[in-house]
C-alpha cells in the first residue's frame, strides 16, 4: 500500500460516517423506546484525527449535536475533534466497551468550536501537508528504514505524532531531535501495522464499500481467521487469495463475520459426498458410469453404457439413490 494522507475530518469519507450517526439517531426511539430527557452534561463520543474515537465528558453546558466540532482535552493539552454520537447511544457503546464501571470520563469536552476556532484548525490542515514533506526530508536524510504513513499535530501545536511502518526496530533518536527542533514541539514516534495503516487510509474496499475498520469497527482483529469455519467446502479447493485480502495485504476483517455461531453447528448441513469419477452405478435403466463431477455446484453426471446418454443428478438425489446408507 502506497503512502497515503489521511482524510479523516476532512473529505468526503467523515461526511458518510457522520451521517450514518445521523440516522442512527433519527431512530433511536425506535430502537430505545419513547426519549427520556436528555441533559446537557453527560457523555459524548468524540472522531479525532486518524479515525480514533474517544469518549468525553461534556462540560460545555449545552447540548451537542452529531457533526458539530469541539474542542476538548487531551494529554496536557487541547485538540479538535467531531462529535460522532451523544445521548443513550453514547452511553450504550460506553456501556458495550466495560469503561461504566469506571464512571464518567475524566476528559472534557472544551467548548464548541467558533469562528476562530474554526479558521485554526484550517489552518492546522494545510499545515500538517508541509510538516509531512520536512518529516520525509529528515527521514532520507538519516537514511532511516521505515514508511511514515500520517502525522498529526495538536491543535494547540504542542505535539507532533508521526506514524509510520517499519518491518524491524528502528533508532530514530536524531529524528527525533530533528523534528523537535524544527518544530518546538513534543515529538511521538508511533509504530502502526498494516492493518491500522489502512485504518487511517479511510479509502474504499474491493467490495465499493468504505473500509470496515475505518467506518464502524471499533477494534480491529490481528487475524479474522483464528478459529475455522465449520461449514468451509474443501472439495475442489483453489486458491483465491485476491478474494480475501484487503487493501492492508492481511485477510480481510469482514469474512470473520461469515461464520456461523458455536451454539448453530448442529444445524449446519453435512457437505454431500461425491462419487469417484469412472465408478459403475447399477439403474433401472441399465449400468451407467459416473462421468464427471463439480463439487463447486454439487452435481453429478451419469454416462448410460448402452445409450451412451448423459444424467445429471445433484449429489443428495445419487447418495441417495446409489449409496448404501
Amino acid at each position: 500500500m502506497s503512502n497515503v494522507i489521511c482524510s479523516c475530518l476532512l473529505g468526503d469519507n467523515a461526511k458518510v460516517r457522520l451521517r450514518l450517526s445521523q440516522l442512527l439517531h433519527s431512530e433511536m426511539e425506535t430502537i430505545y423506546g419513547p426519549s427520556e430527557s436528555e441533559t446537557p452534561e453527560g457523555i459524548c463520543e468524540v472522531e479525532l484525527q486518524g479515525c480514533r474515537r474517544e469518549f468525553f465528558t461534556n462540560n460545555t453546558g449545552a447540548v451537542l449535536n452529531v457533526g458539530q466540532q469541539v474542542i476538548v482535552e487531551t494529554d496536557g493539552g487541547y485538540d479538535f475533534g467531531v462529535v460522532y454520537s451523544t445521548g443513550r447511544i453514547a452511553r450504550k457503546k460506553y456501556q458495550l466497551k466495560g469503561l461504566e464501571k469506571n464512571g464518567p470520563p475524566a476528559v472534557l469536552v472544551m467548548r464548541v468550536a467558533d469562528e476562530t476556532d474554526s479558521a485554526n484548525i484550517d489552518e492546522l490542515k494545510k499545515k500538517q501537508a508541509e510538516i509531512r514533506d520536512i518529516c520525509m526530508n529528515k527521514i532520507r536524510k538519516h537514511d532511516l528504514d521505515l514508511k511514515l504513513v500520517d502525522v498529526e499535530l495538536r491543535l494547540d501545536q504542542q505535539k507532533l505524532s508521526v506514524y509510520y511502518t517499519s518491518s524491524h526496530r528502528v533508532d530514530f533518536r536524531m529524528l527525533v531531535r530533528d523534528l523537535a527542533g524544527e518544530f518546538k514541539a513534543r515529538i511521538q514516534m508511533v509504530q502502526i501495522t498494516t492493518r491500522e495503516e489502512a485504518r487511517r487510509a479511510n479509502a474504499f474496499g474491493p467490495c465499493g464499500c468504505l473500509l470496515c475498520c475505518s467506518s464502524w469497527l471499533q477494534k480491529i482483529q490481528t487475524n479474522p481467521f483464528s478459529e475455522k469455519s465449520q461449514n468451509t467446502d474443501t472439495a475442489s479447493a483453489e486458491s483465491h487469495a485476491f478474494n480475501i485480502t484487503g487493501i492492508c495485504n492481511r485477510p480481510k476483517c469482514c469474512l470473520g463475520y461469515s461464520k456461523h455461531d458455536k451454539g448453530c453447528h448442529s444445524h449446519v448441513p453435512s457437505q454431500p459426498s461425491f462419487p469417484a469419477v469412472g465408478s459403475r452405478v447399477s439403474t433401472p435403466e441399465g449400468p451407467a458410469v459416473v462421468d464427471s463431477v463439480d463439487a463447486q455446484k454439487k452435481m453429478v453426471w451419469l454416462r448410460y453404457q448402452k445409450s451412451d446418454q448423459v444424467r445429471r443428478l445433484t449429489a443428495d438425489k445419487f447418495n441417495s439413490l446409489f449409496v448404501r446408507k
